[in-house]
């Protein structure tokens, strides 16, 4: 089961510099995590990340533009080798291949209105908010055709795997001030720092913005396996050889007392 611990920060030091420039009054994130630890054990089978928080402002609510609240939770990233295939002669084969420099294992993004509405393009390319904008790929060669379709492919994939996903109007906010929604994570997630962003914007403009992140890991026995197998791949050869010479020889044994009985 994962392991719950309350976490609690303030945004001294995560504002970025658009509230300086902001016109309007100052404002900060003040986030809560219902956990900032997930564990990993032979019966884990997901987990449920509940986000709240509060907008922290010295001066009275701006009545132009309302609030807006956006939740993005993205895994560990890695490069990943995308193939496409064609059927030639009856014979599904690989034909071209393309390298995306970079995407990340797990991505969600929760927001309280529908991202193009809270969201522009020149913002959403500088916060790389959106899930197109979270995968980068430099390009292929010119002889690739149809190269962004790789890039589509790996997020398309991974949402039909749940791993990626776009939740709008999951983000409930009262009174421009408080705000909460939750973050599903799958059974198959990667191990590593989960960069988890809270940005407030106003006129499809940030205003303010507050990261921490969230702490997947192996324990118990799944980390010692994983362990062994990294660090010790003959010794854990063997071991696994001997379970499974073990377990052969009950099952033959169990079989044989269950027929003479």
């Amino acid at each position: 089961m994962p392991i719950a611990q309350a976490a609690w920060a303030q945004t001294s030091s995560n504002v970025t510099d658009t509230e300086q420039h902001s016109t309007g009054p100052k404002e900060e994130v003040v986030l809560g995590l219902s956990q900032d630890r997930v564990a990993i054990t032979a019966n884990f089978d997901g987990s449920e990340i509940l986000i709240f928080g509060a907008v922290k402002r010295e001066a009275p609510i701006p009545q132009d533009d309302p609030l807006e609240v956006i939740v993005a939770v993205s895994g560990p990233a890695s490069p990943v080798m995308v193939r496409r295939k064609e059927k030639k002669l009856g014979i599904w084969i690989n034909t071209d291949s393309v390298l995306v420099d970079s995407a990340p294992s797990f991505y969600a993004v929760a927001t309280s209105a529908p991202l193009s509405q809270i969201l522009n393009d020149t913002e959403d390319l500088r916060y790389r908010v959106s899930v197109a904008r979270a995968i980068r790929s430099v390009g292929a060669g010119m002889h690739i055709r149809g190269a962004q379709q790789f890039a589509e492919a790996v997020m398309r994939i991974r949402a039909d795997n749940s791993l990626y996903s776009l939740r709008e109007n999951t983000v409930a906010v009262d009174q421009q001030t408080l705000f909460r929604t939750a973050i599903k994570m799958p059974a198959d997630l990667t191990e590593g720092a989960y960069r988890t962003r809270i940005l407030l914007t106003r006129g499809g403009s940030v205003v303010a913005q507050y990261e921490t992140s969230i702490d997947v890991r192996k324990v118990g026995l799944e980390r010692f396996l994983y362990t062994l197998s990294r660090e010790q791949p003959f010794l854990y050869g063997l071991m696994s050889l001997a379970i499974a010479i073990a377990a052969g020889w009950g099952a033959s044994a169990a079989f044989r007392l269950l027929r003479n009985s």
